[in-house]
């Protein structure tokens, strides 16, 4: 368990007792006995963008409102420089309605849908591939002394996944500090939580790294890479499309870090090697099991 110290540096973290993001439910265990567990809830968000309906999105229901903006934003429905007059959302009616100063004409982009990997059913729209050919991301050198400090913070914190599993987590982090802890049943919506909260704080993401609890998808490099972030790290594997466009946008990506140990498939050219991988504790399996993803 996480103590006040560990977070402190942490400007938007967990709140695994947060009311209506768990619900105890009574079962039986494998020997028939009596189990109390907490599991976590999943509620419909539908998202308007002006007077249009764009998607509705499952979610646990906790910051809809950047969840909204970071949705849209990573869709390209967005732009960046673009003024949203308010974020409005109702808790009755399950819905956030975004206002801007622009008309809203994308029936062809929801036309163009794509059901992606992530869980609960991520959705990407057809075209976001094309925003890639424009992205251009710093050539950002991580410290591998930072990548250990923020595995050890991260996975000491309390959490929604150590609390009642089935959830993932992304971080946004600058060098060793984890900055904004985000949960979601699906790991795309705590990304665009995260974009969402980027856009409405006016947060630069050229000096900042992105940790995710789940697998390293081309959903997750490609809205990384759209968000500017330029290193992307992972507890769990790759997928090779993942894999493919990271090399392709110059994205640094790195998986599997558990421990001492970490593999690099992009952007191996940016690493500073500053900590000696045999001073570092590794995981006991304890640790392994509560913290891999689910």
């Amino acid at each position: 368990m996480a103590t006040t110290d560990d977070l402190s540096g942490y400007i938007i973290a967990p709140d695994p007792n947060a009311p209506r993001l768990t619900r105890a439910v009574d079962g039986v265990d494998h020997e028939g006995r009596p189990a109390h567990i907490s599991v976590v809830e999943e509620r419909p968000l539908t998202i308007f963008l002006n007077g249009q309906e764009i998607v509705t999105a499952m979610t646990i229901g906790d910051y809809p409102e950047y969840l909204a903006l970071g949705f849209l934003r990573n869709q390209g429905m967005l732009r960046a420089d673009e003024t949203v007059h308010r974020v409005e959302y109702d808790d009755d009616l399950e819905t956030v309605v975004v206002r801007t100063d622009g008309q809203t004409t994308y029936e062809e982009k929801l036309r163009k849908k794509t059901r992606t990997s992530g869980c609960a059913v991520g959705t990407v729209f057809g075209d976001m591939m094309e925003g890639l050919e424009q992205v251009t991301l710093p050539d950002t050198q991580v410290r591998t002394s930072d990548l250990y400090a923020l595995a050890a913070t991260i996975n000491r914190t309390p959490s929604l996944y150590l609390q009642a599993g089935a959830i993932h987590g992304t971080v946004l982090c600058a060098g060793d500090r984890p900055l904004v802890y985000m949960e979601d049943v699906g790991r795309h919506n705590a990304v665009d939580k995260i974009a969402g909260w980027m856009f409405s704080e006016g947060v630069a993401p050229g000096d900042k790294l992105l940790y995710t609890t789940g697998r390293l998808t081309s959903e997750m490099v490609i809205k990384t890479a759209l968000m500017g972030i330029p290193v992307l790290a992972s507890r769990s594997g790759f997928t090779a499309w993942g894999v493919e466009i990271a090399r392709q946008v110059g994205l640094t990506l790195i998986g599997r870090m558990r421990g001492r140990r970490f593999v690099c498939l992009s952007g191996e050219e940016r690493l500073l090697r500053d900590a000696d991988p045999s001073g570092i504790p590794d995981e006991d399996s304890k640790h392994r099991r509560k913290g891999a993803p689910t």
